[in-house]
Protein backbone atom coordinates (compact mmCIF):
# COMPACT_ATOMS: atom_id res chain seq x y z
CA UNK A 1 0.00 0.00 0.00
CA UNK A 2 1.50 3.65 -0.85
CA UNK A 3 2.46 5.79 2.08
CA UNK A 4 -0.45 8.43 0.54
CA UNK A 5 -2.94 5.87 0.86
CA UNK A 6 -2.07 4.45 3.97
CA UNK A 7 -1.89 7.76 4.76
CA UNK A 8 -5.73 8.63 3.72
CA UNK A 9 -7.38 5.62 5.09
CA UNK A 10 -5.79 6.28 8.80
CA UNK A 11 -6.92 9.68 8.49
CA UNK A 12 -10.51 8.30 7.93
CA UNK A 13 -10.55 5.79 10.05
CA UNK A 14 -9.73 8.14 12.70
CA UNK A 15 -12.64 10.61 11.66
CA UNK A 16 -14.97 7.63 11.92
CA UNK A 17 -13.82 6.32 15.57
CA UNK A 18 -14.47 10.09 16.47
CA UNK A 19 -18.05 10.34 15.08
CA UNK A 20 -18.63 6.99 16.60
CA UNK A 21 -17.55 8.48 19.78
CA UNK A 22 -20.17 11.54 19.46
CA UNK A 23 -22.95 9.61 18.34
CA UNK A 24 -22.48 6.88 21.32
CA UNK A 25 -22.56 10.33 23.59
CA UNK A 26 -26.25 11.23 21.76
CA UNK A 27 -27.20 7.84 22.26
CA UNK A 28 -25.97 7.89 26.10
CA UNK A 29 -27.90 11.74 26.47
CA UNK A 30 -31.20 10.27 25.23
CA UNK A 31 -31.18 7.50 27.44
CA UNK A 32 -30.41 9.67 30.77
CA UNK A 33 -33.86 11.76 29.59
CA UNK A 34 -36.34 8.70 29.89
CA UNK A 35 -36.35 8.98 26.09
CA UNK A 36 -37.32 5.43 24.23
CA UNK A 37 -34.38 5.44 21.90
CA UNK A 38 -35.09 2.18 19.65
CA UNK A 39 -39.42 2.16 20.17
CA UNK A 40 -41.13 -0.10 18.24
CA UNK A 41 -44.53 1.36 18.12
CA UNK A 42 -44.35 3.58 14.60
CA UNK A 43 -46.57 1.99 12.07
CA UNK A 44 -46.15 3.59 8.33
CA UNK A 45 -49.33 3.95 6.05
CA UNK A 46 -47.40 4.03 2.39
CA UNK A 47 -44.49 2.92 1.07
CA UNK A 48 -42.09 6.54 -0.46
CA UNK A 49 -43.14 4.36 -3.88
CA UNK A 50 -46.43 4.45 -3.31
CA UNK A 51 -46.58 8.45 -2.63
CA UNK A 52 -44.70 9.04 -5.75
CA UNK A 53 -47.19 6.36 -8.32
CA UNK A 54 -50.33 8.27 -6.43
CA UNK A 55 -49.04 11.60 -6.01
CA UNK A 56 -46.22 12.82 -8.08
CA UNK A 57 -48.20 14.23 -11.50
CA UNK A 58 -50.64 15.97 -9.36
CA UNK A 59 -50.12 20.17 -8.06
CA UNK A 60 -53.01 19.73 -5.23
CA UNK A 61 -52.66 17.63 -2.42
CA UNK A 62 -55.40 17.78 0.47
CA UNK A 63 -53.78 19.32 4.14
CA UNK A 64 -55.96 16.85 6.28
CA UNK A 65 -54.19 13.98 4.36
CA UNK A 66 -51.56 12.30 6.70
CA UNK A 67 -48.62 10.39 5.48
CA UNK A 68 -47.14 7.90 7.93
CA UNK A 69 -44.00 7.17 6.22
CA UNK A 70 -40.13 5.86 7.50
CA UNK A 71 -36.75 5.69 6.49
CA UNK A 72 -32.90 6.12 7.14
CA UNK A 73 -31.48 9.91 6.99
CA UNK A 74 -29.49 10.21 3.90
CA UNK A 75 -28.62 13.26 3.36
CA UNK A 76 -29.87 16.65 6.30
CA UNK A 77 -29.63 20.24 5.05
CA UNK A 78 -29.82 22.79 8.15
CA UNK A 79 -31.17 26.22 7.52
CA UNK A 80 -31.78 27.93 10.80
CA UNK A 81 -35.18 27.71 11.86
CA UNK A 82 -36.07 24.65 9.29
CA UNK A 83 -34.14 22.29 8.09
CA UNK A 84 -34.57 19.43 4.44
CA UNK A 85 -33.71 15.88 5.23
CA UNK A 86 -34.06 13.04 2.48
CA UNK A 87 -34.97 9.90 3.99
CA UNK A 88 -34.82 6.43 2.04
CA UNK A 89 -36.35 3.01 2.38
CA UNK A 90 -36.27 0.29 0.27
CA UNK A 91 -38.20 1.40 -2.55
CA UNK A 92 -36.69 5.15 -3.07
CA UNK A 93 -35.76 8.67 -1.40
CA UNK A 94 -38.30 11.69 -0.35
CA UNK A 95 -37.58 15.22 0.35
CA UNK A 96 -38.82 16.10 4.27
CA UNK A 97 -39.24 20.02 5.39
CA UNK A 98 -39.00 20.17 9.10
CA UNK A 99 -39.64 23.48 10.86
CA UNK A 100 -39.77 24.71 14.55
CA UNK A 101 -42.69 26.71 13.80
CA UNK A 102 -44.83 22.89 12.84
CA UNK A 103 -42.92 20.75 15.13
CA UNK A 104 -42.27 23.02 18.34
CA UNK A 105 -39.00 24.19 19.65
CA UNK A 106 -38.24 21.51 22.07
CA UNK A 107 -38.74 19.00 19.13
CA UNK A 108 -36.61 20.68 16.99
CA UNK A 109 -33.66 21.71 19.01
CA UNK A 110 -33.58 17.61 20.01
CA UNK A 111 -33.92 17.07 15.93
CA UNK A 112 -30.73 19.19 15.43
CA UNK A 113 -28.88 18.05 18.09
CA UNK A 114 -29.33 14.35 18.33
CA UNK A 115 -30.48 13.63 14.72
CA UNK A 116 -27.93 12.14 12.05
CA UNK A 117 -27.21 11.23 8.71
CA UNK A 118 -28.06 6.71 8.84
CA UNK A 119 -30.63 7.30 11.66
CA UNK A 120 -33.92 5.82 11.10
CA UNK A 121 -36.52 7.96 11.72
CA UNK A 122 -40.64 8.26 11.54
CA UNK A 123 -42.40 11.21 9.99
CA UNK A 124 -46.14 11.97 9.69
CA UNK A 125 -47.22 14.91 7.80
CA UNK A 126 -48.77 15.94 4.29
CA UNK A 127 -47.63 16.27 0.93
CA UNK A 128 -46.77 19.33 -0.98
CA UNK A 129 -44.09 20.48 -4.42
CA UNK A 130 -41.27 22.99 -3.60
CA UNK A 131 -41.17 26.07 -6.44
CA UNK A 132 -38.76 23.95 -8.32
CA UNK A 133 -41.72 21.18 -8.40
CA UNK A 134 -39.83 18.48 -5.78
CA UNK A 135 -42.79 16.26 -4.18
CA UNK A 136 -41.74 17.09 -0.32
CA UNK A 137 -43.54 15.78 2.96
CA UNK A 138 -44.49 18.98 5.13
CA UNK A 139 -43.34 17.22 8.84
CA UNK A 140 -45.89 17.97 11.72
CA UNK A 141 -44.40 14.91 14.15
CA UNK A 142 -41.21 13.20 13.54
CA UNK A 143 -39.65 10.33 16.02
CA UNK A 144 -36.49 9.03 16.31
CA UNK A 145 -36.20 4.93 15.88
CA UNK A 146 -33.00 3.93 15.39
CA UNK A 147 -29.82 5.39 16.47
CA UNK A 148 -27.30 4.95 13.95
CA UNK A 149 -23.86 4.12 15.92
CA UNK A 150 -21.45 4.04 12.72
CA UNK A 151 -21.95 6.68 10.24
CA UNK A 152 -22.40 5.57 6.05
CA UNK A 153 -19.49 5.41 4.54
CA UNK A 154 -17.90 8.13 2.33
CA UNK A 155 -20.04 7.94 -1.41
CA UNK A 156 -17.24 8.79 -3.25
CA UNK A 157 -14.32 6.79 -1.81
CA UNK A 158 -15.77 3.69 0.27
CA UNK A 159 -18.49 2.46 -1.99
CA UNK A 160 -16.28 2.13 -4.76
CA UNK A 161 -14.69 -0.48 -3.07
CA UNK A 162 -15.22 -4.05 -3.73
CA UNK A 163 -14.62 -5.81 -0.64
CA UNK A 164 -16.75 -3.07 1.37
CA UNK A 165 -19.63 -3.98 -1.29
CA UNK A 166 -18.99 -7.78 -1.01
CA UNK A 167 -17.95 -7.72 2.77
CA UNK A 168 -20.14 -5.48 3.86
CA UNK A 169 -23.23 -5.95 1.65
CA UNK A 170 -25.95 -3.59 4.07
CA UNK A 171 -23.94 -0.61 3.60
CA UNK A 172 -23.84 -1.49 -0.07
CA UNK A 173 -27.77 -1.37 -0.37
CA UNK A 174 -27.63 1.46 1.84
CA UNK A 175 -26.03 4.06 -0.56
CA UNK A 176 -26.20 2.27 -4.05
CA UNK A 177 -29.42 2.48 -5.60
CA UNK A 178 -28.27 0.20 -8.34
CA UNK A 179 -27.36 -2.70 -5.88
CA UNK A 180 -31.08 -2.60 -4.77
CA UNK A 181 -32.14 -2.30 -8.13
CA UNK A 182 -30.10 -5.50 -8.97
CA UNK A 183 -31.81 -7.69 -6.18
CA UNK A 184 -35.36 -6.53 -6.95
CA UNK A 185 -34.86 -7.41 -10.55
CA UNK A 186 -33.54 -10.86 -9.47
CA UNK A 187 -36.78 -11.33 -7.01
CA UNK A 188 -38.77 -10.22 -10.15
CA UNK A 189 -36.67 -12.66 -12.40
CA UNK A 190 -37.02 -15.68 -10.22
CA UNK A 191 -40.84 -15.04 -9.36
CA UNK A 192 -41.26 -15.18 -13.26
CA UNK A 193 -39.53 -18.18 -14.23
CA UNK A 194 -41.91 -19.86 -11.07
CA UNK A 195 -44.99 -18.41 -12.59
CA UNK A 196 -44.06 -19.57 -16.23
CA UNK A 197 -43.59 -23.13 -14.58
CA UNK A 198 -46.65 -23.40 -12.88
CA UNK A 199 -48.67 -21.81 -16.40
CA UNK A 200 -46.54 -25.20 -17.76
CA UNK A 201 -47.81 -27.55 -15.11
CA UNK A 202 -44.88 -27.83 -13.73
CA UNK A 203 -44.85 -28.59 -10.14
CA UNK A 204 -42.18 -27.23 -7.47
CA UNK A 205 -40.52 -30.04 -5.48
CA UNK A 206 -37.54 -29.95 -2.33
CA UNK A 207 -35.14 -32.70 -2.25
CA UNK A 208 -31.96 -33.16 -0.12
CA UNK A 209 -29.36 -30.42 0.56
CA UNK A 210 -27.10 -32.77 2.20
CA UNK A 211 -26.73 -36.16 0.71
CA UNK A 212 -24.53 -39.77 1.55
CA UNK A 213 -23.17 -40.03 -2.03
CA UNK A 214 -22.38 -36.86 -4.08
CA UNK A 215 -23.94 -37.31 -7.87
CA UNK A 216 -26.23 -35.84 -10.59
CA UNK A 217 -22.98 -33.87 -11.51
CA UNK A 218 -19.03 -34.14 -12.28
CA UNK A 219 -17.51 -31.50 -9.48
CA UNK A 220 -16.11 -31.81 -6.11
CA UNK A 221 -18.10 -31.71 -2.88
CA UNK A 222 -18.06 -30.04 -0.06
CA UNK A 223 -17.80 -32.39 2.42
CA UNK A 224 -20.08 -32.34 6.21
CA UNK A 225 -20.11 -34.40 9.37
CA UNK A 226 -23.36 -36.10 10.56
CA UNK A 227 -22.93 -36.95 14.24
CA UNK A 228 -25.60 -38.84 15.17
CA UNK A 229 -24.46 -41.35 12.34
CA UNK A 230 -20.95 -41.09 12.76
CA UNK A 231 -20.44 -40.49 8.72
CA UNK A 232 -19.28 -37.67 6.57
CA UNK A 233 -22.24 -36.22 4.12
CA UNK A 234 -21.93 -33.93 1.38
CA UNK A 235 -23.38 -30.68 0.18
CA UNK A 236 -24.98 -31.31 -2.40
CA UNK A 237 -23.29 -30.70 -6.00
CA UNK A 238 -26.59 -31.72 -7.96
CA UNK A 239 -30.37 -32.29 -7.13
CA UNK A 240 -30.42 -34.35 -10.50
CA UNK A 241 -30.44 -38.19 -8.68
CA UNK A 242 -33.44 -37.10 -6.20
CA UNK A 243 -35.22 -35.64 -9.00
CA UNK A 244 -35.09 -38.42 -11.13
CA UNK A 245 -36.26 -40.99 -8.21
CA UNK A 246 -39.67 -38.71 -8.06
CA UNK A 247 -40.07 -39.28 -12.04
CA UNK A 248 -39.95 -42.89 -10.96
CA UNK A 249 -42.11 -42.77 -8.49
CA UNK A 250 -45.04 -41.14 -10.62
CA UNK A 251 -44.54 -37.20 -11.16
CA UNK A 252 -44.63 -35.98 -14.55
CA UNK A 253 -43.40 -32.41 -14.67
CA UNK A 254 -41.06 -31.23 -11.59
CA UNK A 255 -38.93 -28.52 -11.07
CA UNK A 256 -36.84 -27.28 -7.98
CA UNK A 257 -34.96 -23.56 -7.32
CA UNK A 258 -32.42 -24.14 -5.00
CA UNK A 259 -28.80 -23.69 -3.99
CA UNK A 260 -26.05 -25.94 -4.97
CA UNK A 261 -22.49 -26.44 -3.80
CA UNK A 262 -19.26 -27.21 -5.55
CA UNK A 263 -15.88 -26.89 -3.90
CA UNK A 264 -13.96 -25.45 -6.88
CA UNK A 265 -12.64 -22.35 -8.16
CA UNK A 266 -13.80 -19.02 -7.85
CA UNK A 267 -14.61 -16.19 -10.53
CA UNK A 268 -16.55 -14.01 -12.51
CA UNK A 269 -18.43 -16.74 -13.44
CA UNK A 270 -17.93 -19.19 -10.94
CA UNK A 271 -19.11 -18.94 -7.04
CA UNK A 272 -19.22 -22.35 -5.01
CA UNK A 273 -22.39 -21.56 -3.39
CA UNK A 274 -24.84 -21.04 -6.49
CA UNK A 275 -28.60 -20.94 -7.20
CA UNK A 276 -29.92 -23.51 -9.90
CA UNK A 277 -33.36 -24.32 -11.56
CA UNK A 278 -33.34 -27.83 -12.52
CA UNK A 279 -36.73 -29.32 -14.31
CA UNK A 280 -37.79 -32.66 -15.31
CA UNK A 281 -40.56 -33.69 -18.11
CA UNK A 282 -41.63 -37.13 -18.64
CA UNK A 283 -41.84 -38.47 -22.10
CA UNK A 284 -39.60 -35.92 -23.45
CA UNK A 285 -35.97 -35.19 -25.37
CA UNK A 286 -33.55 -32.84 -25.39
CA UNK A 287 -35.09 -31.30 -28.25
CA UNK A 288 -38.22 -30.77 -26.97
CA UNK A 289 -35.97 -28.87 -23.90
CA UNK A 290 -34.22 -26.38 -26.41
CA UNK A 291 -38.05 -25.30 -27.46
CA UNK A 292 -38.71 -24.63 -23.65
CA UNK A 293 -35.68 -23.00 -22.40
CA UNK A 294 -35.97 -20.54 -25.38
CA UNK A 295 -39.65 -19.94 -24.64
CA UNK A 296 -39.04 -19.46 -21.13
CA UNK A 297 -35.99 -17.17 -21.89
CA UNK A 298 -37.53 -14.80 -24.15
CA UNK A 299 -40.73 -14.74 -21.94
CA UNK A 300 -39.50 -14.18 -18.99
CA UNK A 301 -36.74 -11.07 -20.35
CA UNK A 302 -39.74 -9.61 -22.18
CA UNK A 303 -42.07 -9.63 -19.36
CA UNK A 304 -39.20 -7.99 -17.20
CA UNK A 305 -37.70 -5.23 -19.28
CA UNK A 306 -40.45 -5.02 -22.05
CA UNK A 307 -38.68 -5.49 -25.23
CA UNK A 308 -36.98 -8.08 -26.77
CA UNK A 309 -33.92 -6.18 -27.11
CA UNK A 310 -31.52 -7.71 -24.92
CA UNK A 311 -28.35 -5.63 -23.91
CA UNK A 312 -24.92 -7.19 -22.78
CA UNK A 313 -21.71 -5.15 -22.22
CA UNK A 314 -21.37 -4.02 -25.87
CA UNK A 315 -23.43 -6.55 -27.79
CA UNK A 316 -27.34 -6.34 -28.10
CA UNK A 317 -29.18 -9.41 -29.46
CA UNK A 318 -32.77 -9.47 -31.06
CA UNK A 319 -34.62 -12.34 -29.04
CA UNK A 320 -37.29 -12.01 -31.42
CA UNK A 321 -34.43 -14.85 -33.89
CA UNK A 322 -34.26 -17.99 -33.19
CA UNK A 323 -31.19 -19.30 -31.07
CA UNK A 324 -28.33 -20.86 -32.97
CA UNK A 325 -27.68 -24.86 -32.87
CA UNK A 326 -23.82 -26.12 -33.51
CA UNK A 327 -22.73 -29.26 -32.82
CA UNK A 328 -19.83 -29.18 -30.14
CA UNK A 329 -17.31 -30.24 -33.53
CA UNK A 330 -19.10 -27.65 -35.92
CA UNK A 331 -18.33 -25.05 -33.12
CA UNK A 332 -14.21 -25.84 -33.05
CA UNK A 333 -14.59 -25.67 -36.97
CA UNK A 334 -16.43 -22.34 -36.68
CA UNK A 335 -13.83 -21.27 -34.73
CA UNK A 336 -11.06 -22.74 -36.30
CA UNK A 337 -11.67 -23.31 -40.22
CA UNK A 338 -8.34 -24.67 -40.94
CA UNK A 339 -9.59 -27.95 -38.97
CA UNK A 340 -12.32 -30.27 -40.74
CA UNK A 341 -14.32 -32.86 -39.73
CA UNK A 342 -12.40 -35.17 -41.28
CA UNK A 343 -9.36 -34.30 -38.56
CA UNK A 344 -11.90 -34.08 -35.61
CA UNK A 345 -12.44 -38.02 -36.03
CA UNK A 346 -8.68 -39.07 -36.41
CA UNK A 347 -7.23 -39.82 -33.45
CA UNK A 348 -3.59 -39.01 -34.35
CA UNK A 349 -5.01 -35.37 -36.02
CA UNK A 350 -7.13 -34.87 -32.96
CA UNK A 351 -3.69 -35.13 -30.96
CA UNK A 352 -1.92 -32.51 -32.89
CA UNK A 353 -5.25 -30.09 -33.01
CA UNK A 354 -4.66 -30.29 -29.23
CA UNK A 355 -1.00 -29.95 -29.35
CA UNK A 356 -1.08 -26.91 -31.81
CA UNK A 357 -3.82 -25.40 -29.30
CA UNK A 358 -1.90 -25.26 -26.22
CA UNK A 359 -4.33 -27.78 -24.81
CA UNK A 360 -3.54 -30.19 -22.47
CA UNK A 361 -4.49 -33.33 -22.67
CA UNK A 362 -4.03 -37.01 -21.94
CA UNK A 363 -2.81 -38.72 -25.15
CA UNK A 364 -4.67 -41.97 -23.42
CA UNK A 365 -8.23 -40.18 -23.75
CA UNK A 366 -10.68 -40.83 -26.53
CA UNK A 367 -11.31 -38.73 -28.99
CA UNK A 368 -14.53 -37.63 -27.64
CA UNK A 369 -12.52 -36.28 -24.39
CA UNK A 370 -10.11 -34.59 -26.48
CA UNK A 371 -12.93 -32.59 -28.48
CA UNK A 372 -14.53 -31.60 -25.37
CA UNK A 373 -11.47 -30.62 -23.55
CA UNK A 374 -10.58 -28.24 -26.91
CA UNK A 375 -13.98 -27.05 -26.46
CA UNK A 376 -14.05 -26.16 -23.17
CA UNK A 377 -10.40 -24.28 -23.12
CA UNK A 378 -10.52 -22.81 -26.54
CA UNK A 379 -14.44 -22.27 -27.70
CA UNK A 380 -16.91 -22.21 -24.64
CA UNK A 381 -15.91 -18.39 -23.99
CA UNK A 382 -15.99 -17.11 -27.45
CA UNK A 383 -19.59 -18.33 -27.76
CA UNK A 384 -21.45 -14.80 -28.03
CA UNK A 385 -24.68 -14.82 -30.47
CA UNK A 386 -26.82 -17.29 -28.62
CA UNK A 387 -26.61 -20.56 -29.20
CA UNK A 388 -27.46 -23.91 -28.13
CA UNK A 389 -23.99 -26.99 -28.44
CA UNK A 390 -24.96 -30.41 -28.89
CA UNK A 391 -23.63 -33.69 -29.17
CA UNK A 392 -21.53 -33.68 -26.45
CA UNK A 393 -19.08 -37.11 -25.94
CA UNK A 394 -20.62 -39.60 -23.98
CA UNK A 395 -17.35 -39.81 -21.79
CA UNK A 396 -17.98 -36.05 -20.26
CA UNK A 397 -22.03 -37.18 -20.03
CA UNK A 398 -22.34 -40.00 -17.34
CA UNK A 399 -26.03 -39.64 -17.05
CA UNK A 400 -27.06 -38.64 -20.56
CA UNK A 401 -28.97 -41.02 -22.91
CA UNK A 402 -26.82 -41.94 -25.94
CA UNK A 403 -27.77 -40.88 -29.50
CA UNK A 404 -29.02 -43.59 -31.50
CA UNK A 405 -27.03 -43.28 -34.40
CA UNK A 406 -24.37 -42.26 -33.14
CA UNK A 407 -23.52 -44.01 -29.99
CA UNK A 408 -20.24 -41.97 -28.76
CA UNK A 409 -22.28 -39.12 -28.45
CA UNK A 410 -25.23 -38.15 -25.88
CA UNK A 411 -28.54 -36.66 -26.99
CA UNK A 412 -27.24 -33.41 -24.97
CA UNK A 413 -26.86 -29.58 -25.34
CA UNK A 414 -25.87 -27.00 -23.38
CA UNK A 415 -26.68 -23.16 -24.02
CA UNK A 416 -24.19 -20.24 -24.43
CA UNK A 417 -24.41 -16.73 -24.71
CA UNK A 418 -21.26 -14.23 -24.14
CA UNK A 419 -19.18 -16.63 -23.37
CA UNK A 420 -21.53 -17.91 -20.80
CA UNK A 421 -23.41 -21.31 -20.26
CA UNK A 422 -26.52 -20.63 -18.74
CA UNK A 423 -28.44 -24.08 -19.42
CA UNK A 424 -27.54 -28.06 -19.61
CA UNK A 425 -30.25 -30.41 -20.62
CA UNK A 426 -30.14 -33.77 -22.08
CA UNK A 427 -32.43 -36.90 -22.94
CA UNK A 428 -31.82 -38.67 -19.58
CA UNK A 429 -30.35 -42.40 -19.45
CA UNK A 430 -32.82 -44.54 -18.40
CA UNK A 431 -30.95 -48.27 -18.79
CA UNK A 432 -30.69 -49.09 -15.57
CA UNK A 433 -27.18 -51.86 -16.61
CA UNK A 434 -25.97 -48.61 -19.12
CA UNK A 435 -26.18 -46.76 -15.94
CA UNK A 436 -24.68 -48.59 -14.09
CA UNK A 437 -21.03 -49.12 -16.53
CA UNK A 438 -21.16 -45.45 -16.85
CA UNK A 439 -20.86 -45.13 -13.21
CA UNK A 440 -17.85 -47.47 -12.51
CA UNK A 441 -16.17 -46.05 -15.98
CA UNK A 442 -16.25 -42.89 -14.22
CA UNK A 443 -15.14 -44.12 -10.79
CA UNK A 444 -11.78 -44.96 -12.96
CA UNK A 445 -11.89 -41.66 -14.36
CA UNK A 446 -8.37 -39.52 -12.77
CA UNK A 447 -8.29 -35.83 -14.12
CA UNK A 448 -5.32 -34.79 -15.86
CA UNK A 449 -3.82 -32.53 -13.19
CA UNK A 450 -4.74 -34.25 -10.26
CA UNK A 451 -4.04 -38.32 -10.10
CA UNK A 452 -6.38 -38.70 -7.19
CA UNK A 453 -9.87 -39.78 -8.11
CA UNK A 454 -12.90 -37.71 -6.68
CA UNK A 455 -15.40 -39.76 -7.91
CA UNK A 456 -13.51 -43.46 -6.00
CA UNK A 457 -16.34 -44.72 -3.90
CA UNK A 458 -19.45 -42.54 -5.03
CA UNK A 459 -21.01 -44.98 -6.62
CA UNK A 460 -24.72 -44.86 -6.00
CA UNK A 461 -26.54 -48.00 -5.63
CA UNK A 462 -30.16 -47.12 -4.81
CA UNK A 463 -30.17 -44.76 -7.95
CA UNK A 464 -29.41 -47.41 -9.86
CA UNK A 465 -32.14 -49.44 -7.81
CA UNK A 466 -34.19 -46.76 -8.58
CA UNK A 467 -33.61 -47.21 -12.49
CA UNK A 468 -34.31 -51.07 -11.85
CA UNK A 469 -38.21 -50.23 -11.13
CA UNK A 470 -38.32 -48.04 -14.25
CA UNK A 471 -37.85 -44.54 -15.42
CA UNK A 472 -39.84 -43.00 -18.14
CA UNK A 473 -38.15 -41.86 -21.09
CA UNK A 474 -37.23 -38.57 -19.45
CA UNK A 475 -35.39 -35.01 -20.42
CA UNK A 476 -34.64 -32.72 -17.68
CA UNK A 477 -32.64 -29.40 -17.95
CA UNK A 478 -30.99 -27.15 -15.14
CA UNK A 479 -30.39 -23.54 -15.44
CA UNK A 480 -27.75 -20.89 -13.84
CA UNK A 481 -30.06 -18.34 -12.06
CA UNK A 482 -27.54 -16.47 -11.40
CA UNK A 483 -25.84 -16.41 -14.74
CA UNK A 484 -29.43 -15.85 -16.48
CA UNK A 485 -29.80 -12.62 -13.94
CA UNK A 486 -26.20 -11.28 -15.14
CA UNK A 487 -27.13 -11.65 -18.37
CA UNK A 488 -30.33 -10.08 -18.00
CA UNK A 489 -29.10 -6.99 -15.86
CA UNK A 490 -26.08 -6.53 -17.99
CA UNK A 491 -23.89 -7.69 -14.40
CA UNK A 492 -20.25 -8.96 -15.31
CA UNK A 493 -19.44 -10.52 -12.01
CA UNK A 494 -21.58 -13.49 -10.38
CA UNK A 495 -20.64 -11.74 -6.59
CA UNK A 496 -23.29 -8.80 -7.99
CA UNK A 497 -26.26 -10.66 -8.27
CA UNK A 498 -25.52 -12.85 -5.27
CA UNK A 499 -25.87 -11.16 -1.84
CA UNK A 500 -23.41 -12.68 0.17
CA UNK A 501 -20.61 -14.23 -2.33
CA UNK A 502 -18.16 -16.05 -1.12
CA UNK A 503 -14.95 -14.44 -0.50
CA UNK A 504 -11.47 -15.12 1.29
CA UNK A 505 -11.17 -14.55 4.54
CA UNK A 506 -9.45 -11.62 6.35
Amino acid sequence: MSENKKNFNDNIKNINNNEIKFRHKKLTELRNNNNIVFPNDFKINISLNEIYKKYDHKNHFLKKKLFHIAGRIVNLRIMGKASFINIQDYTRKIQVYVSQNKISLKEYKKFLEKYDIGDIIGVVGYLFKTKINILSIFCKKIYLLTKAIRPLPDKYHGLQNKEIKYRKRYLDLIVNKKTRNIFQKRSQIILNIRDFMYKQDFIEVETPMMHNIPGGAVARPFITYHNTYNQNMYLRIAPELYLKRLIIGGFNKIFEINRNFRNEGISTQHNPEFTMMELYITYSDYQDLMILFEKLFKTIYKIIFKNYLLKYDNYIFDLKKKFNKLTMKESIIYFYPDFSLENLENTKKLIKIADSLNVKINKNWSQGKIISEIFEEKISDKIIEPTFITEYPIEISPLSRKNDLNPLFTDRFEFFICGMEIANGFSELNDPEEQKKRFEEQQNFKDINNDKNIYKNFYDQDYIEALEHGLPPTAGLGIGIDRLIMLFTNIKSIRDVILFPMLRPI
